[in-house]
């Protein structure tokens, strides 16, 4: 989710190329993302080939920044 974050879209080879991890295990967690509707799905071709790109929903986002402001507090109370 911090990906789609910082880039307006990313495809999936890309994704799978910076994460360094299995299609099948990429796949399975943007699965979980959009059934949440915290990203975006876009399938086209590229010539012939098929080609799907993710992009973070406003949803994502909101809660992306809630998770990151409750990651936030919790490292606030540690240092107290």
């Amino acid at each position: 989710m911090s990906v789609l974050m910082v880039n307006e879209r990313y495809d999936f080879n890309s994704l799978k190329e910076l994460l360094d991890i299995t299609d099948g295990n990429l796949a399975s967690h943007l699965k979980a993302l959009e059934k949440e509707d915290y990203i975006k799905v876009n399938k086209s071709f590229v010539g012939r080939k098929p080609n799907t790109n993710y992009e973070a929903s406003e949803k994502g986002k909101d809660a992306f920044r809630k998770h990151l402001d409750a990651m936030e507090q919790l490292i606030r109370q540690q240092k107290l």
